[in-house]
């Protein structure tokens, strides 16, 4: 019986985990489009700025799409408080200084600070990562650097809720399944094996109906 349940299960695994990656893959297209054509034509910007929005878009949705609806909105809450700081930061920066490795030192240290003041220490690294991406691309284009910061928040926006989108449409359904292997917020994975069904469930975060739960009913 067990053997039996364990080789229905797999293939059902793998369909979803299929099924995962062909969502964020259309989902990263309609991030990337909305940023270089519609977003394009409303903020008339270069052709570099155009893919590097597209491209910072994108980042955004991959960052968001997880595995579960509890998991995407928490990603989502977490990205947009990394970025609101390091746009704060950079704007502030840019509106009268030049771009420099020292000032962008500076403002990646005064926003581990903060984030770790706010007591949001996971939020470090994305932080500083925004803070040196912004930064760098200023120093690339010097004229109205202070705009880079905003462009880089509203790419930020667009990809956020596409990926919250997408998760609320293909994963919040009752019928949504995960793959084998669950992740937890401390990023370790857990084979399916070695927890209890109860115990998936409050990974899942989501009840009975969700995970595989779902699988087992069939």
């Amino acid at each position: 019986m067990a053997q039996q349940q364990k080789l229905t299960r797999v293939p059902a695994q793998k369909g979803s985990a299929v099924l995962h990656a062909i969502a964020l893959s259309i989902l990263c297209v309609i991030s990337y489009w909305l940023i270089t054509h519609l977003l394009a034509h409303v903020f008339p910007v270069s052709r570099d700025d155009d893919l590097l929005g597209g491209m910072w878009a994108v980042v955004a949705t991959v960052f968001v799409y997880r595995y579960s609806y509890q998991q995407s909105t928490g990603a989502a809450l977490s990205r947009m408080a990394a970025t609101s700081l390091s746009f704060a930061l950079c704007f502030v920066y840019l509106l009268f200084f030049p771009s420099q490795v020292w000032g962008m030192a500076a403002l990646i240290g005064i926003g581990a600070l903060a984030m770790s003041v706010l007591d949001r220490p996971d939020d470090v690294i994305t932080t500083g990562i925004t803070t040196a991406v912004v930064m760098v691309v200023a120093a690339i284009s010097p004229d109205h650097a202070w705009k880079q910061p905003i462009l880089r928040l509203l790419d930020t926006i667009v990809g956020v809720a596409v990926g919250v989108a997408g998760a609320l449409i293909g994963l919040k359904s009752p019928y949504s399944r995960r793959p084998r292997r669950e992740i937890e917020n401390t990023g370790q994975a857990i084979p399916s094996n070695t927890m209890s069904s109860g115990h998936r469930n409050n990974v899942d975060g989501e009840g009975p109906r969700n995970g595989f739960s779902a699988i087992f009913r069939n």
